[in-house]
């Protein structure tokens, strides 16, 4: 166990220098945070003006509402592009400049490559979450929040992170160059979000073809609404396509 775990490590600690010494995590990064800082800027902007009008509402939306899950939902957007250019390497780069056949030649098993690549990146991309959520949290002094909300979003967005992260490797184990890689997990995550809208359309809102839907368990987190059925649906997306990543690798080393 221990020695599974070390080797597993050893993946992530080699894939999170990678990405430290790459200027392109550094330039998503920078570009991400400052776009969103701009936005929290704006959201608080408005939320400011509108005070005097919100008074005659005691119920009605926060600072919560109005600004700290806006944000949070601006960085899901910004996933679905930043997710794919993250993970298109782990894999596929390694099999294009060579390097794959050394893991396997070191022993370290498919499993565990894909564990640790998984994890490296997963740590980059909650390192970026809660930047983003340290904008809300600095008024936290002067504002009320609405703590379970901001809890509910934050877990959403976790999820969510983690799924898209563990779909990006998957499309790099089985694509042959980067960029095939990220276009894949793209184009697969896109259409995980939105397979239900034409049912949505039809006003059809349940059956199996909405429970498909990414959007379906993310937006209730959004929201404030924590659902088992929603957790379970992104770990089970995690579970697959590791699963899938681990079944393709394994194929590969097999074959030599």
């Amino acid at each position: 166990m221990s020695q599974t775990v070390m080797s597993t490590f050893a993946v992530a600690r080699l894939e999170w220098r990678r990405l430290i010494v790459r200027p392109l995590a550094w330039v998503l990064a920078a570009m991400t945070l400052a776009w969103l800082a701009w936005n929290f800027t704006l959201l608080m902007g408005a939320f400011l003006a509108s005070q005097i009008q919100r008074a005659a509402l005691p119920d009605g939306p926060g600072f919560t509402d109005l600004v700290g899950v806006p944000v949070l939902g601006q960085l899901a957007q910004l996933a679905f592009l930043v997710v794919p250019l993250l993970t298109m390497s782990v894999i596929a780069g390694e099999r294009r400049n060579g390097t794959l056949p050394l893991l396997f030649a070191a022993g370290v098993p498919a499993s565990r490559i894909v564990l640790g690549k998984y994890l490296a990146i997963l740590g980059w991309l909650l390192l970026w979450l809660l930047l983003t959520l340290a904008m809300p949290l600095v008024l936290t002094p002067l504002i009320r929040l609405d703590w379970g909300k901001l809890a509910a979003a934050t877990l959403g967005l976790a999820l969510m992170l983690s799924a898209l992260a563990a779909l990006g490797v998957a499309c790099s184990t089985f694509a042959s160059h980067p960029a095939i890689a990220a276009a894949a997990a793209l184009v697969i995550t896109l259409a995980l979000w939105s397979v239900n809208l034409g049912a949505q359309m039809a006003g059809v809102n349940g059956g199996a073809i909405n429970w498909l839907a990414m959007s379906t368990h993310l937006q209730p987190l959004l929201r404030g609404l924590v659902s088992t059925t929603d957790v379970v649906w992104f770990v089970l997306l995690i579970a697959l396509s590791l699963s899938l990543a681990t079944r393709r690798l394994s194929s590969e080393k097999e074959r030599g």
